[in-house]
């Protein structure tokens, strides 16, 4: 099996995913996925797509990851590998998508509007 690449956003954050036959290893940026990842929580995250075709223990996964704050990095990292496994069997797509894997969360940050302190939040209206 060749290299497989994948691309996942979510809001600010983008993961370019780089597939090859291994033993499971995660990589991220240079470092391994218990060390970028601490929270056990967002290691859950970025696994979900392998443990649901239980293929966890089957791929190396090399990772470039950017942009966004921790969670947003997590599911976009997720988004990248469930399309990677698409990539590499098409069958497995139907099982990702019932489990959502495989749809881009199209939500972002509202951007500010002028004359107001954020989005949607007013200055505090005086009566006198």
């Amino acid at each position: 099996m060749e290299q497989i690449n994948a691309v996942g956003r979510r809001k600010a954050a983008i993961a370019r995913v780089f597939v090859t036959e291994g033993n499971g290893e995660i990589t991220i940026n240079k470092r391994a996925l218990e060390v970028y990842f601490p929270s056990s929580i967002l290691q859950f995250i970025v696994k979900q797509p392998l443990n649901l075709l239980e293929v966890a223990e089957k791929y190396k996964i090399n990772v470039n990851l950017c942009g966004g704050g921790y969670k947003g990095q997590a599911e976009a990292l997720r988004l990248a590998i469930a399309r990677a496994l698409v990539k590499i069997n098409a069958d497995d797509k139907a099982a990702l998508r019932a489990a959502g894997f495989v749809t881009r969360d199209p939500r972002a940050v509202e951007r500010k509007k002028p004359g107001r302190p954020k989005a949607r939040k007013r200055f505090q209206f005086s009566k006198r």
